[in-house]
């Protein structure tokens, strides 16, 4: 069953504030007018107590451009130009909505009412200010540019010598530039630096000498560590956008052929970040596999649970999940003799909290319990949620897949992206917090660029470590050694 748009939703940045605005019922808000609301249905759109579940893709566009009498609620505004890439590319959405305006423009002009083009205009204005705010990557594209540019000069035409919608059309033009550059830079900045997770760190033959830096040389405070994680957290998944997001809907629905594909280089931002757990998980089993003394073996496991543990307690789930994870590797769960020193009650507790069974209910548990105290929050530390991001995606994903972009009388099936566009609007509320903590340029140099053993360079420091102890490991052991022979 579907949650139905609340009332309330957490506050966010200005951008997503305004769009989704006090009200995110999908309802028609006191003072905007109505262009079709109430029981039943409305031409090709069906409303069920007030709020719209679904209707012809013509009337969700129809219903997204305002009138002289009616603006659309905001939160309809983010959830239908979020959820319509699905169907249709940015662009032809834009040259659709032209098409509206011009035909809208055109009766008005028939009718010689000035001031009520005025009011239209300005309307209009808001509609693409609120566009280009929310999705600017969407005008990155030429067509999507000069469809704008068509639109605003279109709108421009009744207005006088430096009105006010030609300023505001500016503004707005200015602020999308700006922002498109802002962008465009981060991104080239982000290839330069782009490189595969396992390709960190050579394939190493023997483990490194005892004397060589660790984490613990770096920092030995479990509570330091876990919030220069959560440093790199909030900094890496702030350069996701809904869009981006929406891509898992777009890309993977092969039955619709009028999906908006999207650029691939906008998943960058996504696998980005899923990099980043793969690469701290990594991180972890090289620290525990590379230390050639049992008794420091099990002092860097202690400390990595009790880094997990901080981590949960700041309500950083995705690098808790990732340090558990990176324990939890074969070359690391094999260490019988080292685990055997840990005192193991804190790393049960941890593994209680990510417990697979049933979906998961025990970290939702947890994340709903912080994203309650996030919302209650008196201070920035108390709004830290950074959810499990591959959990994340995978509810998107099925809750695409369980329900269905159309209904039997082709609508489009609003109700199911009313509630994608919930979670993701939750997501980005969650991306947007300032960390409050101090930034460790050391202690992160270390956490992003030390060496990282690939798998079986981890297989071979294990082994050193603790000797193959049945058939199957004395098999990968002697494999790994042959293959080390051969290479030499």
């Amino acid at each position: 069953m579907f949650l139905e748009p609340q009332e309330t939703m957490p506050q966010t940045s200005v951008v997503f504030s305004s769009i989704l605005g006090p009200s995110c019922s999908g309802q028609v808000q006191p003072g905007m007018g109505e262009r079709g609301s109430g029981a039943g249905s409305s031409g090709d759109l069906v409303f069920q107590e007030g709020r719209l579940i679904s209707g012809s893709l013509e009337a969700l566009m129809e219903h997204l451009v305002p009138t002289v009498d009616y603006y659309p609620d905001r939160t309809y505004i983010f959830t239908f130009l979020l959820s319509s890439r699905v169907f249709i590319p940015p662009h032809d959405l834009l040259a659709r909505v032209g098409q509206i305006c011009l035909e809208q423009r055109q009766q008005l002009e028939t009718g010689s009412e000035k001031a009520k083009l005025k009011s239209f205009s300005a309307k209009i204005v808001q509609l693409l200010k609120e566009w280009t705010e929310a999705f600017p990557y969407d005008f990155q594209d030429e067509k999507a540019m000069a469809e704008l540019k068509a639109i605003t000069h279109r709108v421009t035409q009744c207005d006088e010598e430096n009105g006010t919608v030609k300023k505001a059309i500016a503004q707005m033009t200015q602020s999308l530039l700006l922002s498109l550059a802002a962008r465009n830079q981060l991104q080239e900045l982000r290839e330069k630096l782009r490189s595969p997770a396992m390709d960190k760190g050579s394939v190493l033959k023997a483990k490194p000498p005892a004397t060589q830096k660790d984490i613990l040389g770096v920092c030995c405070d479990p509570l330091v560590l876990a919030q220069q994680l959560t440093h790199i957290e909030l900094e890496r998944v702030s350069s996701i956008h809904p869009e981006d997001l929406m891509q898992i809907v777009s890309h993977m629905d092969s039955r619709d052929k009028h999906r908006c594909r999207g650029d691939l280089t906008k998943t960058y931002s996504l696998e980005a970040y899923d990099n980043w757990f793969n690469c701290l998980s990594m991180l972890v089993a090289t620290e525990v596999c590379r230390v050639v003394k049992k008794k420091h073996r099990t002092r860097m496991l202690e400390f990595f649970i009790d880094v997990a543990r901080e981590c949960f307690n700041i309500g950083n789930f995705n690098s808790m999940m990732a340090i558990i994870s990176g324990m939890n590797l074969s070359p690391v769960a094999r260490l019988k003799k080292t685990w055997s020193k840990v005192k193991t009650a804190k790393f049960d507790v941890l593994e209680h909290h990510m417990d697979p069974s049933s979906n998961f209910c025990n970290y939702r548990t947890a994340l709903q319990g912080a994203t309650q105290r996030s919302q209650m929050a008196n201070s920035s530390r108390e709004k830290i949620v950074i959810p499990v991001f591959n959990l994340f995606v995978k509810d998107i994903y099925f809750l695409h897949k369980i329900h269905t972009n159309h209904l039997p009388n082709g609508h489009v099936n609003f109700k199911k992206f009313w509630e994608i566009s919930r979670q993701i609007h939750e997501f980005m509320t969650w991306t947007q917090v300032e960390c409050p903590f101090e930034k460790d340029k050391k202690i992160q140099n270390y956490l992003l660029t030390a060496p990282i053993y690939s798998e079986e360079a981890l297989f071979i420091a294990s082994f050193e470590s603790e000797g193959p102890e049945n058939h199957m490991e004395k098999d990968s052991w002697k494999t790994l050694r042959t293959t080390l022979l051969n290479r030499a």
